[in-house]
């Protein structure tokens, strides 16, 4: 059912120098402390935004900015904002307000275990990206407790979401690290597996240690890694082959230096989610013989089922947490129970879902054009406008309440928790944020302290400036929105 993007011994580098694109923002933005003080009337907010965006550093980049009043409508600002951006994980506002809309806050997704014949169980994965291993020994205790101690057969059934497990158009380097991994019927621990690099004598390879120890005899070490003198820098660069099983290590790490920890996604999601069922079932004391991946079977006599969080709680941990697997999850979980053309994966359904439900909510088609369901496609497009219109949106909806706790709040949780910090804005933007290479986003609700309560959008594209020069503009614009007064 699965296809698999084919790379040979793609380097993933980890040091201070070359790391993993982070995903989430750890240093506060510095904004100006006389900023905090000013005062400014709805007619001068066009000339303090142009006065950051149009600073010589970013001569050369794209702004595309909406700024409204969220009650009346009125546009106070705006930039470009019917142009289509790349925005980053922004596309979580589209992923999310669809789902709730269509499936409603209280949704579950459901995970199953038949009986198909004496000795022969079949577990159905309906997509749940919230799966661990704690879930799975409350599987194995109900089987237990129905006096199944012996399974000749354990069946994965992962017909319910039809894709491929590596989104297409994401670029390689996103597909090796652990914000990358593989979206399907089965997801457990997030579909990520970890090594530690453990330094020994000056001169010898690093030892693998596995903290799950089950993986290690799927994979072949190619270890070429070496301890260094003490205070050594740390060079390390880790490669997968996304079609095989060799691990090939590279690099050096100070023999005084702690373990290191790599963290990797998994190569197919349904056997590393049988090995993990595997290892639950021996701790109940039930044997398993043979496992297999198929599709199809009798649903009459389910013996044992566990359920996700609330969608309310899943599209938390995408916005707040800015989580890709789960924003992937839950676009294929809106596709599960509607009619599929032969062939037609559940992203593509799941898109045409979302399209539906973003218009009857007052979003304009044209104005968004979307490919997966985190943003980490960079061949995803969508207009400031079409942002706003989702929040407008959304704020007028019976799920509110819960689409807004779901965002990040400034200077407190989330991808926002270290940014906004002792400046007028915290606590009161309540924002998804959005990085990937050259593209800065950040689209919310702000409650304006002299004002009444806008709606904006913010997104910056086609800039060499490291992100976190990005970030401190952007967090200059909401921090001057906080200005606003009546005049």
């Amino acid at each position: 059912m699965s296809q698999y993007i084919r790379i040979s011994f793609l380097l993933v580098f980890i040091s201070a120098q070359f790391g993993f694109i982070p995903q989430t923002v750890t240093a506060q933005t510095p904004i100006a402390p006389t900023q905090a003080n000013k005062s400014i009337c709805p007619a001068q907010l066009g000339s303090n935004l142009d006065a950051i965006a149009n600073q010589a550093t970013f001569t050369r980049v794209r702004w595309g900015i909406l700024v409204q009043s969220l009650s009346s409508g009125q546009t106070l600002y705006t930039r470009d904002a019917n142009k289509y951006f790349i925005p980053a994980s922004n596309t979580k506002l589209l992923t999310t307000a669809a789902a709730l809309q269509q499936l409603g806050a209280n949704f579950r997704i459901r995970t199953s275990i038949y009986q198909q014949e004496p000795g022969v169980l079949r577990v159905v994965g309906r997509g749940d990206p919230s799966i661990t291993d704690a879930q799975l020994t409350r599987l194995t205790k109900q089987l237990k407790a129905k006096g199944i101690t012996q399974i000749k057969k354990l069946i994965a059934d992962d017909s319910y979401v039809q894709a491929d497990v590596v989104q297409p158009s994401w670029q390689w380097e996103d597909v090796q690290s652990d914000y990358g991994a593989p979206v399907g019927s089965f997801m457990v621990n997030e579909n990520l597996f970890t090594i530690r690099l453990v330094p020994q004598a000056v001169g010898k390879p690093l030892q693998v240690s596995w903290v799950d120890g089950n993986e290690a005899g799927i994979w072949k070490i190619l270890n070429l890694s070496t301890t260094a003198a003490n205070n050594s820098k740390t060079e390390l660069a880790v490669a997968r082959d996304l079609s095989g099983n060799v691990l090939k290590i590279q690099g050096q790490l100070a023999a005084s230096a702690s373990p290191f920890s790599v963290t990797l996604p998994v190569v197919d999601p349904n056997y590393f989610f049988l090995r993990r069922l595997r290892v639950a079932l021996r701790k109940e004391g039930i044997s398993l013989q043979e496992t297999a991946v198929a599709t199809g079977g009798s649903t009459q006599n389910e013996v044992a089922a566990i359920q996700s969080p609330p969608l309310s709680e899943l599209v938390k941990i995408t916005n707040i947490d800015s989580n890709n697997l789960f924003a992937e999850s839950v676009l294929n979980v809106m596709a599960v129970k509607q009619p599929r053309k032969p062939g037609q994966s559940s992203t593509s359904v799941g898109l045409e879902v979302l399209k539906t439900t973003l218009t009857q909510l007052g979003v304009n088609q044209t104005g968004y054009f979307t490919v997966d369901g985190s943003g980490l496609s960079r061949k995803n497009l969508i207009s400031p406008e079409a942002l706003v219109q989702v929040l407008r949106g959304m704020s007028k909806s019976a799920a509110a309440p819960v689409f807004r706790a779901s965002l990040p709040v400034g200077g407190k949780t989330g991808t926002l928790k270290n940014r906004f910090r002792g400046t007028a804005a915290e606590g009161i933007v309540v924002a998804k944020t959005g990085t990937v290479g050259g593209v800065v986003s950040l689209s919310g609700y702000l409650d304006a302290p002299n004002y009444e309560p806008l709606v904006f959008s913010i997104i910056v594209n086609q800039s060499e400036q490291p992100a976190r020069v990005l970030r401190q503009a952007v967090d200059e614009m909401v921090v001057t929105m906080t200005q606003l007064r009546r005049c």
